[in-house]
């Protein structure tokens, strides 16, 4: 039925996995900072951070893609010749890609870290300061615990979009499943059976995706 590009479409699965679960790595640790930043008491901060999420989130995905493809690697060879590089840099598309998803999924997800900490109550970091922990443990035993519980919602629902947002790097050279799937698609003559697979392994991954985090939220409330 796939004229033997089922294992080639498999292999692009695998890439797409990969960028975006390195995409997700990216946008955790830019929400966590961007979250903290925002709460924070300097106005320094909470500035930068309110219009890093304002901007990122206002402007298309490809856009920023492209930008960051092209642009980057322009902006990159300039510097390079302004220090005495005669060579050329490519920029490769897999950092590309999961540089530019994570960074624009760091913005949802700093409102979705920020919402979360602010939905555990101020009375029980108190308390456990008055106990006698330290800052860090009560990030570690209180606060982080219930955060996640708070956060996964979110969580899940943007990772459900990060993955399907991953079918843009495609149009920056990647031979994510997307890129796979167009060359079989030419090859075959026969696009709606080949792209119709892949929304099929699209709808396998955010199945699966969804089981998970559904086992993630019954565990996290599991002493509720």
């Amino acid at each position: 039925m796939l004229h033997g590009y089922g294992a080639s479409l498999l292999e692009g699965l695998a890439v797409t996995l990969g960028v975006a679960l390195a995409s997700l790595a990216v946008a955790c640790v830019l929400g966590l900072a961007g979250a903290a930043a925002k709460l924070s008491r300097r106005p320094l901060l909470a500035g930068a951070a309110g219009v890093y999420t304002t901007l990122i989130r206002g402007v298309p995905d490809l856009v920023l893609m492209l930008l960051v493809f092209y642009g980057g690697q322009a902006l990159v060879n300039h510097l390079a010749q302004r220090f005495g590089s005669d060579g050329y840099i490519d920029i490769d598309p897999f950092v590309a890609g999961v540089l530019t998803i994570g960074f624009i999924f760091g913005a949802y997800l700093t409102e979705t870290f920020r919402g979360a900490f602010l939905a555990v109550g101020v009375g029980q970091r108190e308390a456990g300061l008055a106990f006698g922990m330290s800052r860090w443990q009560v990030l570690r035993r209180i606060t982080a615990p219930q955060m996640l519980r708070h956060a996964l919602p979110s969580l899940s629902n943007n990772w459900l979009v990060l993955v399907k947002s991953t079918a843009i790097v495609s149009l920056i050279g990647l031979n994510d499943m997307m890129q796979k799937t167009q060359q079989a698609a030419g090859a075959t003559r026969e696009p709606f059976v080949f792209y119709a697979a892949a929304a099929l392994l699209y709808l396998l991954i955010t199945s699966v995706s969804e089981l998970g985090f559904g086992w993630l939220d019954r565990r996290s409330a599991r002493h509720l």
